[in-house]
């Protein structure tokens, strides 16, 4: 089969590698499309992946190929969409129901390979059955929506809450369409990408603009998410929480990204700043959302490209160009 590769930092490609097969609990999917993310470029300097060379791709969907000796919640020509994260269930945190601070932490497309390739395996407990009416090209939109909304989950709102979201990319905005919907009084978008930032504006933010000073609310927002992994963001993003508020480290950033805190503001202000690691009990939640409409894969979709153009699409989203790239083998 046909496979994107990244052979080593820096380095990828698409080429020939043998078909997978399927272990007795999994199955085989024909990938439909597999979405491109800041993770994916985080594997091509380095980082993330234990090893490379690997086939990438965490965010995909399709049809089911092949199954397993002893699958059988699953058949051929099922549609699905597939949760990429694999815990050991073993481990403190895993017996702790946080699977997704697991201490061997795996995840298709990232420690094992993925999506971005003809075929992929998953375990069947990583599937979600999809109903009928949703075309499986759109459907890696389902694992980026999961981690909003464990985002969501690690915030747990508050009616009536204003937000300031930094970054209009798929996360920013898939954050955005939540917050809609979970009670926020207004929802402010920053971006320095004046077409992401349009987008924003289009899916009905309240305010939009490159800077927050534009935005003049000097007492601050409830809620302040950094969806973009930018120092400059964050450092910003920290200082815009209001008294009380919290402040989501939501982007991913690379590893040696620093920000500075004020210790006795945190303190004095009941200031929050946590974190959203990738998906925790939300994949099926997403998929039942994603059923139901909460976005419009149009909207969000930006661009379609082959498999074979997989190294041109890294190049374009490194760019910042579009919003969801995804590629169809």
């Amino acid at each position: 089969m046909r496979a994107a590769i990244v052979e080593a930092v820096g380095k990828v490609s698409v080429t020939t590698v043998p078909d997978p097969a399927p272990g007795p609990r999994d199955v085989v999917v024909s990938v439909a499309s597999c979405g491109l993310c800041g993770t994916d470029l985080h594997i091509l300097q380095g980082e993330f992946a234990p090893t490379l060379p690997i086939v990438p791709g965490h965010e995909f969907a399709g049809e089911i190929v092949e199954i397993g000796s002893d699958v059988t919640e699953l058949a051929v020509g099922d549609k699905v969409a597939v949760d990429p994260s694999l815990y050991c269930h073993e481990c403190r945190y895993c017996r702790a129901g946080r699977g997704n601070l697991c201490d061997r932490w795996n995840a298709i497309g990232v420690s094992k390979p993925g999506g971005a390739a003809e075929f992929a395996v998953a375990p069947v407990a990583n599937c979600v059955k999809l109903p009928d009416h949703i075309d499986v090209r759109d459907a890696a939109l389902i694992e980026p929506l999961s981690c909003a909304v464990r985002g969501y989950d690690v915030l747990s709102s508050t009616l009536g809450a204003e937000v300031l979201i930094y970054g209009s990319g798929t996360m920013g905005l898939m954050m955005l369409e939540l917050a809609k919907r979970t009670g926020a009084a207004s929802v402010d978008v920053l971006d320095i990408n004046p077409d992401r930032l349009a987008t924003a504006a289009a899916l009905g933010c309240s305010r939009s603009a490159a800077s927050a000073d534009e935005l003049d609310r000097p007492r601050g927002w409830d809620v302040v998410i950094d969806a973009t992994g930018n120092a400059a963001a964050i450092q910003d993003g920290i200082g815009r929480v209001a008294k009380g508020g919290t402040f989501l480290q939501f982007g991913v950033s690379d590893y040696a990204t620093k920000a500075v805190i004020e210790p006795y503001r945190i303190y004095n202000q009941e200031i929050t700043i946590t974190g959203s690691m990738a998906v925790l009990h939300s994949y099926e939640r997403a998929a039942a959302l994603f059923a139901a409409g909460v976005l419009d894969p149009a909207v969000f979709i930006s661009d379609r490209l082959p498999l074979e153009e997989y190294p041109q699409a890294i190049e374009r989203f490194k760019a910042g160009l579009g919003r969801k790239i995804v590629v169809e083998p």
